[in-house]
């Protein structure tokens, strides 16, 4: 099994390179810490980064997640060939651009692009904000799977993930304490769907939602509380319908934790009654 140790960051191609740039500095509040080679470095905790943006297609995404050494990648490695999965090992230019020591990427079954990073970059010094969201950390995303039980069964099986809960077919997953690291929606596609921030306290999220509503950001769901997870949330759309997430108070899952299987409706995506366009976790393209 490969034991995923950390989180840590997402590739996204934009269509306009300043323009998300200015929207993720001026709107959700992260920091830019560099530029390279046409690479923009962004972070809202103590990380290297979160977020590298680059003009390129919206649709090229890759999730970076860290294992705990070479020894690890090597197993890795030789445990996804074996499933059957091409995988690359980057080259030293190509780890300095993913800002870690070394790295191995593949496609999981679905074609979600997948970085195994070793020895990732931290920062040396703390994260100014773009402006005060509140942001704690990057913690979760969703990732979009063609076929949500195969998927599941992949990250379970050949991975150390495990299930959280259920909303129809779409697992919610971890491989650590938080209540879910992923949340695996059906697409015809691959790709990331959402990128969640979690902040300090509910009041971070309901200034997020007043100070975005006055820019005429458009909200995609809340302010409501997961049912799942009992996460305080809010959803909104950026640059290239990209969906980001802020949420604060999830919930904690140990090895004792039963997962729970929750019907497609408004009440169990949001018990306040927020309602979102739920057709995401039925097979579209929709967004959560």
């Amino acid at each position: 099994m490969i034991d995923v140790v950390g989180f840590r960051y997402c590739r996204l191609g934009t269509a306009n390179l300043e323009e998300t740039v200015k929207f993720a500095t001026d709107m959700i509040g992260l920091e830019e810490v560099g530029r390279e080679n046409g690479f923009v470095y962004m972070r809202g905790d103590d990380r290297d980064h979160n977020i590298c943006y680059f003009e390129g297609d919206p649709t090229d995404h890759t999730l970076g997640l860290e294992l705990a050494g070479f020894d690890e990648l090597a197993a890795a490695e030789s445990a996804l060939s074996a499933a059957g999965l091409v995988v690359h090992r980057g080259t030293d230019a190509e780890a300095a651009a993913r800002r870690c020591m070394g790295y191995a990427n593949f496609k999981d079954p679905s074609g979600n692009s997948i970085d195994l990073t070793v020895r990732p970059f931290a920062a040396g010094r703390r994260y100014f904000p773009g402006r005060d969201a509140g942001i704690d950390e990057f913690s979760h995303i969703g990732l979009c799977v063609t076929d949500p039980r195969e998927a599941e069964k992949f990250w379970s099986e050949i991975f150390n993930f495990r299930t959280s809960d259920w909303i129809g077919w779409s697992a919610l997953m971890t491989f650590d304490a938080v209540h879910h690291r992923f949340a695996l929606f059906p697409s015809d596609r691959p790709g990331i769907q959402h990128i969640n921030f979690q902040v300090s306290e509910t009041d971070d999220v309901m200034r997020s939602n007043y100070f975005l509503r006055d820019h005429q950001v458009r909200i995609q769901a809340g302010p409501g509380r997961h049912s799942l997870s009992g996460a305080r949330f809010l959803y909104f759309y950026g640059p290239d319908e990209m969906i980001y997430e802020y949420s604060c108070g999830v919930r904690m899952v140990d090895d004792t934790w039963r997962a729970r299987q929750f019907p497609v409706n408004d009440a169990s995506f949001c018990a306040w009654g927020s309602k979102p366009d739920l057709s995401v976790l039925e097979g579209t393209d929709a967004a959560e």
